[in-house]
């Protein structure tokens, strides 16, 4: 699979892109130091996931991110927002935007490479010691969506609350004594009854509508 990498201090970008062209399966094709430059190599290269961080010159992430995945030449990227910051509404507002994943850059190498590998196969990786406490610092209270939630199935119910809480798909698995496909099955009808677009956009409808607190 292909990246760009998105980030304005040169060294990180390196960093990055030594561990990720270190794996088998994954090759940096592209580096930008700044949002514009973001948006026109995802543009020109179409690479299967970009590395976005927020915090840059001329156009930061979050409008870069929106204008990758409004755009009919680029918006086949995943994005994942990879930042310094654990709690910060900028990169909330980058996953409503559209992006795929979101992880801290001391996060190390592995859930980097997860993150990516995550975002080529249409699925999403938060880092698990921020999960919650991000879709917390944006819950406002609203009152229960009634009539989405009475679309949910028990099941799929059970499902949400534990994807809003940070789980992998393999760890809601095991707690519901269900098969990984019957997981991805439940997700798949939960984004189709709620028109989500993935398991990001599922943990932040669950905390923004009450369904966890």
């Amino acid at each position: 699979m292909t990246v760009v990498v998105a980030d304005d201090q040169e060294m990180v970008r390196t960093g990055f892109q030594l561990i990720l062209d270190a794996q088998d399966d994954i090759s940096v094709i592209g580096q930008a130091g700044d949002g514009v430059e973001a948006v026109e190599l995802t543009r020109a290269l179409r690479p299967d996931v970009c590395l976005m961080d927020i915090q840059m010159p001329k156009v930061d992430g979050l409008r870069a991110t929106r204008q990758i995945k409004q755009d009919p030449l680029a918006s086949a990227t995943n994005i994942v927002v990879v930042t310094t910051f654990d709690i910060d509404e900028y990169v909330y507002g980058a996953l409503r935007a559209g992006a795929s994943g979101f992880v801290l850059k001391n996060s190390g190498a592995r859930l980097l490479t997860e993150a990516v590998r995550a975002a080529k196969h249409g699925e999403s990786l938060i880092s698990p010691s921020v999960t919650v406490r991000l879709l917390e610092h944006v819950h406002d209270h609203r009152p229960r969506d009634r009539d989405a939630i009475a679309k949910l199935s028990e099941q799929e119910l059970k499902v949400i609350v534990r994807v809003a809480r940070g789980w992998t798909n393999n760890e809601v698995a095991a707690d519901l004594f269900l098969s990984l496909s019957t997981i991805k099955t439940h997700l798949g009808r939960i984004q189709e009854k709620l028109t989500l677009r993935n398991r990001v956009e599922i943990a932040a409808w669950a905390w923004e509508h009450g369904v966890v607190s």
